[in-house]
């Protein structure tokens, strides 16, 4: 939640972190510098700590002991990258919001690009990939193949090859925060809300140092969370698929009494078998289309606090001021629930 007790800079850089001790020090560097030539001085850096096991807290909480404009939101655990992201952008008081990755490759220097497109009155700049350095044939064929499919099948307008990379005005930001989803797909929820938006286009770098947070399995998460948030196609086409096989078995079942009638009958057992495998494959795909909404309702139902803060870093603001922060999103926390 927004702290409201303390004056709003023009601007909050949101950067979700996670074991990023090696990249830290110089994505500081290149915000500051970024923030610099475009001659602002009124801007916060959020980084999130998403339970990291190395030394990035305690770099966080080291770079806001010397410089105040940064601030620290140090997490229980490890909630992942759009719950963090989410716990971020909850506590960024700024006029405009920047959304950015630490592994900085998606370079913060577009900011002033970002400004002046969002000077011309849209609400949403989101960075648009035209190249993807540093990555392999498969992540880039995936990335590809996964965002057309998704443009196919959710019922929103979802830019093609966009990340969480983007500039947001505070109203697409107060509206972002009412939606109460506990399976987040950030772009996704950005693109729903509509009002202005546009593209800035750019060559994605090679990430700066360390590894990849978004292994494949993290990757399909985030397909399925994309898939099943934003459209029930999913649930229509395990519709189609059941209504097509009891069309076939209606023609095989009229071919199997052909044969008797006609006394033509062969024993086929390996034939049998195979209907009954794809019959069976059909029912376990249907019923795990099903799974994944009725699981989404589930965890839903439970109203659960979206994050857990352990402790916030911030030497600008008093322990009075910390505790309001706090006692706010507890509030819209229980607001959410009750709803």
């Amino acid at each position: 939640m927004t702290d409201l007790s303390t004056p709003s800079p023009a601007l909050s850089i949101v950067v979700p972190c996670y074991n990023e001790e090696a990249v830290l020090g110089a994505l500081l560097a290149r915000v500051r510098k970024t923030c610099a030539d475009l001659k602002m001085t009124d801007y916060e850096i959020i980084l999130i700590d998403d339970g990291s096991q190395d030394s990035t807290a305690r770099l966080i909480e080291d770079a806001n002991s010397t410089d105040p404009r940064v601030r620290g939101i140090i997490l229980s655990r490890n909630h992942g990258h759009q719950v963090a992201l989410t716990a971020g952008l909850s506590y960024a008081r700024g006029a405009r919001i920047l959304v950015l990755d630490a592994d900085l490759q998606d370079p913060p220097e577009l900011l002033g690009e970002m400004m002046a497109k969002m000077d011309e009155g849209y609400d949403v700049v989101y960075g648009q990939r035209m190249e993807r350095a540093g990555e392999t044939r498969f992540k880039k064929t995936t990335a590809h193949v996964f965002y057309r499919l998704l443009h196919g099948l959710i019922e929103i307008d979802l830019p093609t090859d966009t990340g969480d990379f983007r500039l947001m005005s505070r109203r697409v930001l107060d509206i972002f925060l009412s939606m109460p989803e506990q399976d987040r797909f950030i772009r996704g929820m950005i693109s729903w809300i509509g009002l202005r938006q546009t593209a800035v286009q750019y060559n994605r770098d090679a990430r700066f140092a360390g590894e990849t947070k978004y292994p494949l399995k993290r990757m399909l998460r985030l397909a399925v969370d994309a898939f099943t948030g934003f459209s029930i196609k999913p649930l229509r086409i395990a519709t189609y698929t059941g209504f097509f096989m009891a069309f076939c078995s209606v023609l095989l079942g009229a071919r199997v009494l052909y044969g008797f009638l006609s006394g033509n009958t062969v024993p086929g057992w390996t034939s049998l078998m195979l209907v009954v495998l794809i019959i069976s494959a059909v029912q376990m795909m249907v019923i795990g289309i099903m799974g994944e909404y009725i699981g989404r309702l589930y965890m839903q139902s439970k109203s659960r606090p979206l994050f857990i803060v352990d402790r916030i870093t911030d030497t600008a603001a008093s322990g009075d001021q910390v505790r309001h922060a706090q006692n706010q999103k507890t509030e819209k926390t229980l607001e959410n629930s009750s709803t």
